[in-house]
């Protein structure tokens, strides 16, 4: 099978698949009407973000058999119909499942021990404990909204911090475990004090957390987003955060994000976008939640896996 690479990813991909006999083209820094002329000459194609295959696309593709995406997220591919045209769709969430998992709590601790804020004062001169005091995890309701790979990486990360975890999802049910207890979406409303998301991008999740939904909770909230910026509002999240509706937030991900998510869209006169960079309980980071060494790695072990057992 002759597999096309549209987007650069771990070596170890490339080698596996190469080495299980497939025939592997890696062009990393191919253009977009140039897969459009040449998709048609391969079985497989390997992506992260750089383009979308639409059904435009992937009618194009009239001897493709799969698409793998070195990822999580699959926003980027109409699924749907390409499954409808006989062509499997492989991601890996497997493979930075834990890389988020950490990262989410790493900003959560930072940002209720004031940890950059405190960091950057003791550097400046400025030695100022009082100012600094922080919360602690422990006692607190974490709610979990989405328990996938992401979802139940972060849960069993805060196992050891004596927190109350429940997590909902709407499309799984009898999931609690060690690490979380499943509810309703209404017990998670009554009960949350830190709530983190860890959806897919839909069409049913694109702008989920807005103004209606943040004042279904009971409590004020720390709000966490680790997964897709388009998830939540910011014009809504700062209106609550201007409120004390909540209290702060950790954003690795915005919905100003392109496409690609390896830029933002100009943010030189959005004032949102300025509100938040200069707020103290605002924590951001450029979507690099999943992004570890340990994970480039596993993204692409994991993805070359699923392909070699369904292909040889």
């Amino acid at each position: 099978m002759k597999v096309l690479f549209i987007d650069s990813t771990n070596k170890i991909l490339l080698d596996l698949l190469t080495n299980s006999g497939f025939e592997c083209n890696y062009q990393p820094n191919i253009l977009k009407n140039e897969i459009e002329n040449t998709i048609q000459n391969y079985e497989g194609i390997i992506t992260r973000s750089k383009i979308t295959f639409d059904k435009a696309l992937i009618d194009r593709a009239i001897r493709l058999k799969f698409i793998g995406r070195v990822g999580a997220g699959m926003e980027n591919i109409d699924t749907e119909y390409a499954e409808s045209k006989g062509i499997k769709c492989f991601n890996s969430p497997e493979g930075n499942r834990d890389a988020v998992g950490e990262h989410a709590l790493g900003m959560l601790l930072s940002l209720f021990n004031n940890l950059c804020i405190a960091n950057n004062e003791v550097k400046n001169g400025f030695w100022n404990r009082e100012k600094n005091r922080g919360f602690e995890i422990k006692g607190k309701t974490v709610g979990i909204i989405g328990y996938g790979n992401m979802g139940k990486a972060f849960a069993q990360r805060l196992s050891g911090f004596e927190a109350n975890v429940i997590a909902y999802d709407k499309y799984k049910t009898k999931f609690s475990d060690n690490f979380v207890a499943e509810v309703s979406l209404n017990e998670l409303f009554e009960k949350t004090d830190i709530l983190s998301l860890h959806v897919p991008l839909t069409e049913e999740t694109t702008f989920m957390l807005n103004r209606d939904f943040i004042s279904k909770f009971k409590n004020p909230i720390y709000i966490i987003n680790t997964a897709r910026g388009k998830v939540l509002k910011i014009k809504d999240l700062i209106e609550n955060l201007r409120s004390k509706k909540v209290l702060g937030a950790v954003l690795d991900v915005l919905e100003y994000e392109k496409k690609s998510f390896e830029n933002i869209a100009e943010t030189n006169e959005n004032e949102d976008f300025k509100y938040l960079i200069e707020s103290k309980n605002v924590m951001l980071s450029p979507h690099i939640a999943g992004w570890t060494y340990e994970s480039d790695i596993k993204l692409a072990q994991f993805l070359a896996e699923k392909i070699i057992k369904e292909f040889t």
